[in-house]
C-alpha cells in the first residue's frame, strides 16, 4: 500500500505528483467543500503548484519558518479555530499537517512573488481611478451569493408529499444531489440547470430570507421556506465580495400585471407578446389600457413589506427585466412581474485608494494568470 501511494500519477517537466499527495489534496478540498469533480480540480491545482514551485525555485524565492507559521495560524482562524484545533480537524479526515503546509506556502510565496516581480510594470493613472468610478459608480464592497433553489409548488392535495420532499432536500449537502433534485422537483425555469443561479447581491433578498442565506456554510440548504402555495429551497455554492450599491434598498419599485389562465399555454404565450412590447415599467400602462384597472399594479414598498415569493423573484432581476414564473387564484392568474427600480439612501464618499488598490490588485491578478498560461504551455506534462 505505501508503495502504491508513492506511485507516481502525473510528472511536470519531470517533476513527479504523487498518488498520496493526489489522494490528500482530494481530501483537503473536501474538507472546503469545494463543488464540481475533486478529481479533476486537485489533479489541475496540483499541476499548477508544481509550475510555480518551479518558478519560485528559478529565483531561488523561499519564506522564512515563522512567516509560513503565522501563516497557517491565520489561515486557521478563517474557521475560527487554533493552528492545533484545525490540524486536529484535519487529522480526523485523514489530511496530514504536510498537506495544508504546503498548500500555504506554495499560495503565500505566489503571491507576494507576483507583486515583487510585477509591482512596477503596473501604473495606475488618475483617469484610470476617474473611469473605475465612473463604471462602478457610486460604490463599497458588499456581499454576493451564488445559490442553487429549488421552488415546490404542489398541485392542491399534494402538499403533504411536497412538506416530506422538501425535508428530504434540506438535509443534503452534496450539490449532484440538490441539483438533481432540482431537475426532478423544482418548479422554475431553473431546474433545467439543477436550479443554479448566478451571483446575486445578497441584499437583494428579504431581510427573513436574507438572514437564514448569511447562515449556510457552503453546500447546506436551508430548511423548507414557506411562501404563497410553494416550498422553497437554497443550497449555498459560495460567497464573495463586490463592487455593488453601496446600501440596500429602502425600497422597491415593480409592476405587476396579471394574465388570465395561469401557465397555460396561451398564458404563457401572452405572457412571452408582453415581454416583446415593454422595456419599462411605463410600457405596461399602454399594454393594460382598457382592461379593469386591477389587471395592473405599480407599487413602491420597503423589501420587507414584499411578500416572499414576490421578493424572490424580484431579488434575480435588474430594473426593466421581468419575470413570469408566479401565478395567482390558485394558479388561474399568471403574474407578469417587472422590476421598476430599487431606490437607495444617498451617494456616500468613494474612497479614491480602495478603487486604486482593486485595480492594482485586478491587474496583478491578470498578469499571474497570464504567466501561470505560459509556463503551462510550455511545460511538458505527463499523466
Amino acid at each position: 500500500m505505501a508503495q502504491g501511494q508513492l506511485a507516481p500519477v502525473i510528472t511536470v517537466n519531470d517533476r513527479v505528483i504523487t498518488q498520496y499527495e493526489l489522494s490528500q489534496r482530494i481530501r483537503l478540498l473536501e474538507v472546503f467543500r469545494t463543488p464540481g469533480d475533486l478529481n479533476e480540480a486537485a489533479r489541475n491545482a496540483l499541476i499548477e503548484d508544481r509550475l510555480k514551485q518551479q518558478e519560485l525555485a528559478r529565483f531561488g524565492v523561499s519564506v522564512p519558518e515563522d512567516a509560513l507559521q503565522q501563516a497557517m495560524e491565520e489561515f486557521a482562524g478563517r474557521a475560527n479555530m487554533s493552528l492545533p484545533q484545525f490540524t486536529r480537524v484535519l487529522a480526523q479526515d485523514g489530511i496530514d499537517i504536510s498537506t495544508l503546509r504546503d498548500f500555504v506556502e506554495v499560495g503565500i510565496l505566489w503571491r507576494d512573488f507576483i507583486r515583487s516581480r510585477f509591482n512596477r510594470q503596473i501604473t495606475i493613472t488618475d483617469a484610470d481611478v476617474e473611469r473605475a468610478i465612473v463604471q462602478q459608480g457610486n460604490t463599497t464592497s458588499q456581499l454576493e451569493v451564488l445559490l442553487n433553489e429549488i421552488i415546490i409548488a404542489p398541485p392542491p392535495g399534494r402538499e403533504a408529499a411536497a412538506a416530506q420532499a422538501a425535508d428530504q432536500i434540506s438535509r443534503m449537502r452534496s450539490f449532484a444531489e440538490f441539483e438533481a433534485a432540482a431537475r426532478q422537483v423544482s418548479a422554475l425555469p431553473s431546474r433545467e440547470n439543477g436550479g443554479r443561479l448566478d451571483w446575486t447581491p445578497v441584499s437583494n433578498f428579504p431581510p427573513q430570507i436574507r438572514s437564514i442565506i448569511l447562515d449556510l456554510d457552503r453546500g447546506e440548504v436551508t430548511d423548507p421556506i414557506e411562501i404563497p402555495n410553494a416550498i422553497a429551497l437554497f443550497q449555498l455554492r459560495g460567497t464573495r465580495e463586490a463592487v455593488l450599491p453601496a446600501a440596500a434598498p429602502l425600497s422597491i419599485e415593480y409592476a405587476a400585471y396579471y394574465i388570465p389562465g395561469g401557465r397555460t399555454d396561451a398564458g404563457l404565450a401572452q405572457a412571452a407578446a408582453v415581454r416583446d412590447q415593454v422595456d419599462t415599467c411605463d410600457d405596461l400602462y399602454g399594454v393594460a389600457r382598457n382592461q379593469p384597472a386591477e389587471t395592473l399594479d405599480r407599487l413602491t414598498e420597503a423589501p420587507s413589506a414584499i411578500s416572499n415569493d414576490v421578493a424572490l423573484e424580484l431579488a434575480r432581476l435588474d430594473p426593466g427585466e421581468v419575470s413570469y414564473n408566479l401565478t395567482r387564484n390558485n394558479g388561474e392568474t399568471l403574474v407578469f412581474l417587472m422590476l421598476c427600480a430599487r431606490n437607495s439612501a444617498g451617494a456616500g464618499t468613494t474612497d479614491r485608494n480602495a478603487i486604486r488598490n482593486q485595480i492594482r490588485s485586478q491587474r496583478l491578478n491578470a498578469l499571474a494568470d497570464a504567466l501561470l498560461e505560459d509556463l503551462r504551455a510550455s511545460a511538458v506534462i505527463r499523466p
